[in-house]
């Protein structure tokens, strides 16, 4: 069973970055995409931004311009670098993989901006 852990959550003020990442207990093979997502409380899980295994990059339109995912196949590891950070970007934010057959998600890491 693959177990994927995430970190680099905080408090952090608006206009402030954090750079999560989202670590597989060993390698995926077959993965069709991975991505973050986030739910803030009250409200529905919603996603952030995607990447194929083909590279492709999808971003909500609340936060392009300023999240970049990126990957480190060799770390089995997927970045989220979060830039201007808003308080309406404060929530829980969760890391998946998918492949045909599994669908993985993180247990979640807290991400807090302050006003």
């Amino acid at each position: 069973q693959v177990q994927l852990v995430e970190s680099g959550g905080g408090l952090v003020q608006a206009g402030g970055s954090l750079r999560l990442s989202c670590a597989a207990s060993r390698r995926i093979f077959g993965i069709d995409a991975m991505g973050w997502y986030r739910q803030a409380p009250g409200k529905q899980r919603e996603l952030v931004a995607t990447m194929s295994n083909g590279g492709s990059t999808n971003y909500a339109d609340s936060v392009k311009g300023r999240f970049t995912i990126s990957r480190d196949n060799a770390k089995n590891t997927v970045y989220l670098q979060m830039n201007s950070l808003k308080p309406e970007d404060t929530a829980v934010y969760y890391c998946r993989r998918t492949t045909p057959l599994n669908d993985y998600w993180g247990q979640g890491t807290q991400v807090t901006v302050s006003s």
